[in-house]
């Protein structure tokens, strides 16, 4: 089992933009062995310290394997919204992790 944790920054009033995408592109985890364990939308005042910033959303998703988050990553129906993903995210940072 391989873990991905993403920051999501999104850029300011495209919101709706981002979660059309997000509509569109999650039902898809499953069937490339994935699962959205964690969505959170932190409020300002949850984050104690940052350097980073405030993230708009952060996910916890786990897959079978790299393999299996490649072919989500790659999947052409998830390709296709990219565009909607690239209108309204800043950045993302994504790490990659196992449970200890």
């Amino acid at each position: 089992m391989i873990y991905y944790t993403q920051l999501i920054f999104i850029k300011e009033g495209q919101e709706s933009s981002f979660h059309f995408f997000e509509d569109q592109v999650l039902p898809l985890l499953k069937q490339h062995n994935g699962e959205l364990i964690y969505r959170i939308r932190p409020s300002v005042s949850s984050v104690v310290a940052t350097t980073l910033g405030h993230p708009y959303e952060i996910h916890l998703v786990t897959f079978l394997d790299r393999k299996s988050f490649e072919s989500y990553r790659d999947d052409p129906q998830r390709l296709k919204h990219m565009h909607l993903k690239d209108e309204s995210v800043e950045r993302i940072i994504l790490i990659e992790g196992n449970a200890l």
